[in-house]
């Protein structure tokens, strides 16, 4: 009988605190998820081998066939049980009791050995790693997690990818809940991804980006979203998604293609630093994709003026963004990889769609968004709730671009004051199924909606100087003393710009006049 999700969440999740305890589980994720995702390969390799068994007569004979043919199988496994026609194959892990660390560090390599795809990615740990003469994971922690992974079979007819997918992500995510700073590079809230990729409503076949894909989970519910809409419409055979992603940390890199692999989806995942060196090109051009979604790290101050000047791939056209914020550079490289009808959702501080409106001064981040609004390229923006994201409380936005908006479209922007609608939870706030839907329905059909959407021409944004801030357009309060303390703070951050630049100003003209 097929594993329900909940219980192979609590699964996963018991395992994992099998290492040290639920507080101290995230910080061994790199040697969790590994051991689950072999899991998995061992049994649906032991679901193949009984799949031939039916032919050959005997799990043995089976064994020889793909011993002799490797593409028999999904992923070949050189790991043999002790008795080859009672044993699965899982059982040669589960077995170990002496130098658990080294083994298992071996049998990653070997699985990896003989299958690419999965090359750097199960075998990036060192599971007998020490540190100042003292193990890493200790022997009796392994031995304990080997077996909390041993009680439950994650084979084809356990378990659909779906689910396994889910509970894996499900385990990121509780990773991420105690990941701290460090979360955001790898994790988007579930509910956030699922609005996006309803909103990007991907076709059949069309080619998916992410430059800083994490655990390529955004990529993930795309494809989700298009089997929910194929099933919809009793469509058994279609052309799935083509998914890439570049993502900078290794560890979060192997994470991105065990998640692809283990939802049973086709990615195509680079490592490496997207703003220096975009690995996706079409000989010395970008490539283009259909779709792009992406979660850049908010703020990034580590690109200099002189990062941007020296790229040769003219992703800068609107300008360079200041060093305190490479917001606006995320969303130009975003744009350089769109085809002429392709369009994105990028999740972005909240600051970026308002920062520099109303200053006397220039600007850089505004001139860009002026560049933006002018060139008709932002369909919409999403703001919302507070609390949401693993690494801040602040609540950000989700900006979205066109390169082909539709006639009636032109010279508008779609905007939804989202800010309300969130349930308390703990640790997070989350956006509830029932939002969600309200969500990209409003988005999908440019609804509009008192306190909550509202489509705005670009006149109006041009009066307010740019600033395309929802929160600036739609409020969600009966009286300005009860708005959202979120609309409060980024008002103020917009005023404390203001002031700087206007301190700035008076120093240049005190400076001319000598004082």
């Amino acid at each position: 009988m097929p594993v329900n999700e909940k219980s192979l969440e609590s699964w996963l999740w018991d395992a994992a605190c099998a290492i040290r305890g639920e507080k101290d589980a995230p910080k061994y994720k790199d040697y969790i998820l590994p051991l689950v995702f072999v899991k998995r390969l061992c049994d649906v390799f032991d679901d193949e081998i009984n799949r031939i068994a039916k032919q050959t007569g005997s799990r043995i004979k089976a064994i020889k066939r793909i011993e002799r043919d490797h593409k028999l199988v999904r992923f070949y496994l050189p790991l043999r049980a002790k008795d080859l026609e009672r044993d699965d194959t899982w059982s040669a892990i589960r077995v170990l009791t002496t130098n658990v660390g080294q083994e298992l560090t071996s049998i990653m390599g070997d699985i990896a050995k003989y299958n690419p795809r999965i090359e750097g990615i199960i075998n990036r740990i060192d599971f007998n790693a020490t540190t100042h003469g003292q193990r890493d994971i200790a022997e009796e922690s392994l031995i304990r997690l080997i077996e909390r992974i041993s009680q439950k079979r994650l084979g084809l007819n356990d378990v659909e990818p779906d689910i396994i997918g889910k509970s894996y992500e499900y385990l990121i995510r509780k990773f991420a809940e105690g990941g701290g700073q460090s979360a955001g590079e790898f994790y988007t809230p579930k509910e956030v991804g699922m609005i996006m990729a309803r909103i990007m409503d991907a076709e059949s076949g069309m080619e998916i980006y992410d430059p800083c894909c994490g655990s390529a989970s955004l990529l993930i519910k795309c494809e989700l979203v298009l089997d929910e809409k194929m099933h919809k419409q009793s469509l058994r055979r279609y052309a799935p998604l083509k998914l890439y992603g570049q993502e900078f940390i290794g560890t979060t890199w192997a994470m991105a293609n065990m998640n692809a692999v283990i939802h049973d989806m086709e990615c195509d995942i680079e490592i490496g630093n997207t703003m220096t060196n975009p690995k996706f090109r079409d000989r010395h051009r970008l490539k283009k994709f259909d779709i792009v979604v992406a979660n850049p790290m908010w703020n990034q101050d580590t690109f200099t003026e002189q990062d941007y000047e020296k790229d040769e791939l003219d992703r800068f056209k609107a300008g360079i963004p200041p060093k305190s914020s490479a917001d606006w550079g995320w969303a130009q490289h975003i744009l350089a990889s769109l085809k002429d009808n392709g369009k994105a959702a990028v999740v972005l501080d909240t600051g970026a769609v308002s920062r520099g409106s109303g200053n006397a001064s220039n600007n850089k981040e505004k001139e860009i968004r002026k560049w933006f609004v002018e060139q008709d390229l932002v369909e919409g923006v999403l703001y919302l709730p507070e609390n949401l994201f693993y690494n801040t409380t602040a609540p950000g936005i989700v900006l979205f671009l066109n390169k082909n908006k539709s006639k009636n479209r032109k010279d508008k922007i779609f905007l939804v004051n989202a800010s309300l609608d969130f349930e308390k939870g703990d640790p997070k706030n989350f956006i509830p199924e029932a939002s969600q839907k309200k969500i990209a329905d409003a988005f999908l059909k440019w609804k509009e909606i008192e306190k909550f959407s509202r489509v705005v021409v670009k006149d109006e944004v041009v009066k307010n100087d740019y600033n395309i801030s929802p929160s600036r357009y739609i409020h969600t309060a009966d009286a300005e003393e009860h708005r959202p303390i979120a609309d409060i703070v980024e008002e103020l951050y917009e005023l404390g710009d203001e002031a700087k630049a206007v301190d700035k100003d008076l120093k240049d003209i005190l400076k001319k006049i000598g004082y």
